[in-house]
This record gives structure tokens, sequence and C-alpha cells, in this order.
């Protein structure tokens, strides 16, 4: 089916996007899967071909477009080249909406022009090494001194952690006040205190820096507040549906690609004397993971379409991202199946998207939680 949701200029945007793999991302990609890290260059010349603050205003240095199809144009390229290392996603979808809807004018001239620039690296820390999605739980903690916070804690599992100049983080500014309590802080490279611990090594997605962090007694300005103070939980709540569109966009995107590279697999290799696509099983493997593929499609196009227009809800956002990531797992599985054992093979594009894409039911909201958030919308 061909999909409608995107103009002249989207279809152009994504050439741009492709060009810009092919020149800047995949032919150091090798080296940054060895390296456990990306290259700071890689951020800046996404900055200079415009792939940085798409969302954000002009005056800052940004695109001025915040219709999410360009995002969702960018994620699904990215996926496609399988350079999750690159974390453009990350820093334009989940960091980027906080600075711009929550950040004071004189913040925003401190700290967007680098954001668009890919000067500026950004991540925000949420995780802590006994908190993940239960935000109540979690324990870093800033005291009021008058004119700055003393900030203590540790995060975990941190994207970006250690390439961040600013690391949005959430901490907790009144002990007594649970999840109501949060506010999130910035903290930038260099405040004394602030400590990056190991690149962590994860079994997926070895690009992607991921790492620990440690704040012992930082002192943070009381102009780098963000947002509301005690206001976190409701600013998290806010911009967690577009994090999980995101998601839920690479997911959709990945099992389409598996599907593609698997399809074109079973037509070459043969088995018995003939292709592996003449035998009935593989053909019923492919027809049912079309169709999977397919419908899910149709449902996350419509979602990207509420989104851009802003009547996209968290109960859908959701679904979207529960499915879509469930569905890129399971398609994982049965295209690294099909390929049999050239599919364990490194070198094989199955065998990367089968690890990078591991992570995709867990973060930004297990798949517990979400089936959490709909059943309790539907059941109270």
């Amino acid at each position: 089916m061909k999909r409608q949701i995107f103009t002249a200029e989207h279809d152009a945007f994504r050439e741009t996007v492709r060009a810009f793999l092919a020149k800047e991302v995949l032919p150091h990609y090798e080296q940054w899967e060895r390296d456990g890290i990306v290259s700071r260059a890689a951020w800046r010349a996404a900055g200079r071909q415009g792939l940085l603050g798409l969302a954000v205003p002009e005056e800052y240095g940004g695109g001025g477009e915040p219709d999410f199809r360009y995002a969702a144009v960018l994620a699904e390229e990215f996926t496609r080249a399988g350079a999750a290392g690159l974390a453009v996603g990350l820093h334009n979808d989940i960091v980027g909406p906080y600075l711009t809807s929550l950040a004071t004018d004189e913040q925003k001239r401190r700290w967007l022009p680098g954001f668009c620039s890919g000067e500026t690296i950004t991540a925000i820390a949420m995780t802590e090494p006994g908190a993940g999605s239960d935000l109540q739980a979690v324990r870093t903690s800033a005291e009021d001194r008058g004119d700055h916070w003393v900030l203590n804690g540790a995060k975990t599992f941190i994207s970006n952690g250690i390439l961040a100049d600013l690391v949005v983080v959430v901490a907790k500014t009144t002990p007594e006040g649970g999840a109501k309590g949060l506010s999130l802080l910035v903290v930038e490279r260099g405040a004394e205190g602030f400590e990056r611990g190991r690149n962590l090594d994860k079994i997926g997605q070895k690009a992607q820096d991921t790492a620990e962090l440690f704040f012992q007694d930082v002192r943070v300005p009381k102009e780098n507040l963000l947002g509301e103070l005690n206001g976190a939980f409701g600013h998290l709540m806010t911009n967690l549906a577009q994090e999980r569109m995101a998601i839920a966009v690479s997911g959709i995107a990945a099992a389409e690609h598996l599907l593609e590279i698997t399809t074109q697999y079973v037509k070459e290799r043969e088995a018995f004397g003939r292709p592996l696509a003449r035998l009935q099983h593989i053909r019923f493997e492919i027809a049912e993971m079309a169709t999977e593929c397919a419908v899910t499609r149709t449902f996350i196009d419509r979602c990207i379409v509420d989104h851009s227009n802003g009547e996209l809800d968290a109960v859908h956002a959701s679904m979207a991202k529960w499915w879509a990531t469930e569905l890129q797992k399971r398609v994982a599985d049965r295209c690294l199946q099909l390929h049999g054992g050239y599919g364990y093979m490194s070198e094989y594009p199955v065998a990367r998207a089968f690890v990078d894409g591991r992570i995709q039911t867990i973060y930004g909201g297990t798949t517990e939680i979400m089936k959490e958030i709909i059943g309790r919308s539907l059941l109270g």
C-alpha cells in the first residue's frame, strides 16, 4: 500500500538524510562500533546538514518545523541504515521538546544554538540503579541553597552519557513530595562534582555511548532549573508521548527493512536444489510478516499524522510503542531464523538488527508499562 502521509518536501528531506548517512555515517560506523562511541565530528556534520533541532525556532539556528513527519523520516532512514549509534532522535525528539517548551528566553539563547549546530550534545537522566519507570523511587536529590542547588545522586543507562555536554536531570527537590516533588535541573559539562562512569557494555547498539552518571555536591545555578519547580512529573508525562512515538516509528521501520532483506535472501538462498522461497513454509512466514507489517504501518502512520496535528494522546502513543516494538522483536527473530547460520554472523545486517533492536521493548517505557497505561485508561 502506498503511504499517503508525506509531501514532496518530506520526500526531498528523505533524500537529504540518505545522502548524509551515506557520506558521514556509514563509512565510519564499523569503527564507531569498535570504539563504543561516535565521533563528535558526525554530530557537527548533522548540524551543518540541518538534521538537528528540526522543531527549534529559526532564530536559534533550528529548522523551525514542528511537523513530526520530518522527525519520522529521520527515524526511518537511520533505522534502515542500522545507525542507532548517532542518537539524533534522542537529541531532537526526546530532549529537544523540553528545551523548546520549558526553557526561558535566556536559557534558549544559551543552549539552543549549540543544540542545533551539534556543538552541544544532550542527554536526559531519569533512570537510576534502583528506579526505572517508577518515578516515585527517584533518590537523586537537590537541596536549595539560596542562589543554587546542591545535587547528589546517581543515574544509569543514560544514552549519550559520555558525549553529552548538557544533561537534563530528574531530581527530588521536595523530599516529601513523591513524584510531585521532582524537578528538572540542567547540568552542564565541566560542573564540579559531575562525573561519568564507564561506557556500559551492551549486547547491541555498541556505537551508542550509554553511561552511568554521578553527582556529588554538584552546584547547579538556579537559572538552570528547567520548567516549574516540582513540576517534572507533569513535564515528563507531556513529552513521553513523543518519545514513545519516535520509538514506534523506528520499530515498524526496522520490521519492514528486515522483511525486505529477508525476502530477497530467501529468493537467492537454495536448499534441496531450489530457492528457499519455493518452500510453502517460507512463503507462509513471509506472508504473515508482510501482513503484520502492513497492518501496523497503517496504524503508525495514522498516529504520526495525529501527533503532527497535536491530536495524539498518551494511550494511543503507548499502543503504538508496545505493538510496533513487539512486532519488531518477533520479525527480527523470525528473519534471523530464515537466514539460518548466516543470520548468526555479525556481518549480516539481520544479526545486528536482532541485537540492536532488542532494547526497543524496554526503553521509553517497557511493554508491560505500556499495557498498564492502556488498561488503566479503559478500566480505571
